[in-house]
């Protein structure tokens, strides 16, 4: 299920780099703004960005640091965003599985992730690479979706991503995720959370072609409870949705041992 799960990702993303790279959501968060305040790069680190994307976390700290090793399980996105990121001379680009990172023990001082771990099918796995590449003291910073821990919104917002992207594997609750941080002595230090805006129209023409597709997501959510509509903040008019929101998390962790 893994092999196939990532190869959805691979096909998913090569389709999608340019939209990727170009993606509101992806290219302009208020989150990349407050990456250097709180990761207070020094010109001597070596950092990696896992499932890099469209590289915008990677182009966002390369002026700050000596290296930039930008991951990604797909190559045509990286070719992608190599040609994009072209004038950015010290980000090396790797092939690379998040959940078998291809490097040394103890390589980095500091870790990145940003809006991608939702679509590994083995979230351990990725938060023990983490631990293991990151020296001691480095930091991680993490950004991703998040469900709610409430049982009727949580499914609610798989089942709609996995409907508009099937790469989706699931959005973890906050529980989860610091669950595992603790069990690979990753302490937290700093985290917000935030409501993120979706533009309805961008946001599913970025993966979905078929107009078939494209009802039975909107059909989902106009369907869908006075409950979740009020939670994602669901903008309809006229009977055409306009925006929703979804839940983020930007978290910062630290290798205490």
């Amino acid at each position: 299920m893994d092999l196939k799960e990532k190869e959805f990702v691979k096909q998913v993303f090569s389709k999608n780099k340019e939209a990727y790279f170009t993606s509101s959501t992806h290219a302009d968060g208020s989150d990349l703004e407050l990456l250097v305040e709180w990761l207070s790069p020094r010109h001597d680190f070596t950092m990696l960005d896992v499932a890099t994307g469209g590289g915008h976390v990677a182009k966002q700290l390369s002026p700050h640091v000596q290296t930039v090793f930008a991951t990604d399980l797909t190559k045509d996105m990286l070719e992608n965003t190599k040609i994009h990121l072209n004038d950015y001379s010290n980000i090396h680009y790797i092939v690379a599985d998040a959940e078998q990172l291809p490097f040394l023990d103890q390589s980095f001082d500091m870790v990145t992730c940003r809006i991608a771990a939702h679509h590994f099918p083995n979230p351990n796995k990725f938060i023990k690479e983490v631990q293991r590449v990151l020296k001691v003291g480095g930091k991680f910073l993490f950004i991703d979706n998040v469900a709610p821990e409430d049982k009727l919104l949580d499914p609610f917002i798989n089942k709609l991503e996995k409907m508009r992207d099937y790469s989706h594997v699931r959005s973890q609750t906050i529980t989860d995720w610091e669950t595992l941080f603790k069990s690979y002595n990753l302490t937290i230090t700093k985290q917000i959370s935030r409501k993120k805006q979706l533009p309805y129209v961008e946001w599913i023409n970025r993966t979905l072609d078929s107009s078939v597709d494209k009802k039975r997501v909107k059909s989902h959510i106009l369907n869908s409870s006075n409950k979740v509509k009020e939670y994602y903040m669901v903008n309809i008019f006229n009977n055409n949705i306009q925006s929703f929101t979804i839940d983020e998390w930007m978290v910062m962790a630290v290798k205490v041992l």
